[in-house]
């Protein structure tokens, strides 16, 4: 709740000072005859815009988990995002279409030294908002206020380059409108397409952020029966809200109990530290067996022939039932991972006939 209220509180305050741009620059562009600054006013009213829908889509994502959607609404957020995206490439299209009839049709600029000012003030605010807007979004992980924010600096940058059209049209007499909103537009349709790319890659799901994940990792490793941590795995429902899961390796001799009491201290860290919902696995290591050990050591050496290998673990033998599984990481670039693991296991085979192997693949899906 306090999350939804700041990004409310944010995005109004960026509503006010977007419509008080919006009324000051289009009365300047109207009066000085300036494409440039209309189409910059047309881009402030796109970022109140933006932030209106940025509050709806707070307002939504902040909604409790339900029968129907059990991990709540948090995703609606990436929604909002793309919405914005599309409303700042539909503006630089529109800034396109307009540059280039004011370069068919060039009209003349009347400008003053009191619009000069306005624009000025103007690139200044945009500064301060961008900064202000997107500083916010990154404490709090907001995707939509951080693509606010990106655009507001933007808009400073373009705002910026009207006043420098200006100057040279007050000093000069050269009129590089159409030219200028052309830059302008496609700075703007830049901006739109790197937020909508950000966007529907989150949506569609990335890698872990290393810096998270070695957190994780620590954390986890810190705890002394913990022998190692692996497979790590974490899924998006919103800013703020990840489950996931991963593995850790434990000495075989541990009780039910014991493991039990171990996983639920590691969720419960991992849940008041980071806010991450954590189901635990169990690798067991026999790392005392002697035999276990010679095999895991061949089978090392196996694996170090080959490069695309990342990472082998979770290695144990059962000795009674004639079976040894493990685990290998192999590289995304290797288009038939299964060859690779199907090598592995035939060359360890050779070593060791007399044993059953089962050998997961594994993805390299966080540091």
């Amino acid at each position: 709740m306090e999350r939804t209220s700041l990004i409310i509180k944010t995005s109004i305050k960026a509503i006010a000072v977007n419509l008080i741009l919006v009324i000051f620059k289009t009365i300047v562009g109207l009066i000085a005859n300036s494409i440039a600054i209309v189409i910059d006013a047309v881009n402030n009213l796109s970022d109140a815009i933006s932030s209106i829908i940025t509050i709806v889509g707070a307002k939504l994502a902040g909604k409790a988990p339900d029968k129907e959607h059990p991990y709540g609404h948090g995703r609606i957020e990436h929604f909002s995002s793309i919405i914005i995206a599309v409303i700042i490439l539909i503006a630089g299209a529109t800034a396109i279409k307009e540059s280039i009839e004011k370069i068919i049709n060039p009209d003349v600029s009347n400008y003053s030294a009191a619009s000069l000012i306005i624009v000025a003030v103007a690139v200044l605010v945009k500064l301060v908002l961008g900064k202000y807007v997107k500083g916010i979004g990154e404490k709090i992980n907001s995707q939509s206020l951080v693509a606010s924010g990106t655009d507001a600096l933007l808009d400073a940058v373009v705002s910026f380059s009207t006043l420098i059209v200006a100057i040279v049209n007050l000093i000069w007499h050269l009129s590089l409108e159409g030219i200028v909103g052309i830059v302008i537009a496609c700075l703007i349709i830049k901006s739109g397409i790197e937020i909508l790319r950000e966007t529907v890659n989150t949506m569609i799901g990335t890698r872990i952020d290393g810096e998270l994940s070695r957190k994780i990792k620590e954390k986890i490793n810190s705890f002394k029966e913990v022998e190692g941590t692996y497979d790590l795995i974490l899924h998006s429902y919103g800013p703020t809200r990840m489950i996931g899961s991963i593995n850790i390796q434990v000495d075989d001799d541990m009780t039910a109990r014991e493991i039990h009491s171990l996983t639920k201290r590691i969720e419960g860290v991992i849940y008041a530290e980071l806010g991450i919902i954590l189901t635990i696995g169990i690798y067991s290591s026999n790392k005392t067996n002697k035999k276990a050990m010679e095999i895991k050591e061949q089978l090392e050496q196996i694996v170090s022939k080959y490069p695309e290998i990342l990472q082998l673990h979770g290695f144990y033998l059962d000795e009674d039932e004639k079976f040894i599984s493990f685990d290998i990481i192999v590289d995304f670039k290797v288009k038939e991972p299964n060859v690779v693991k199907d090598k592995v296991v035939e060359q360890i085979k050779i070593k060791y006939p007399e044993y059953n192997y089962f050998v997961v693949l594994d993805r390299d899906f966080s540091d």
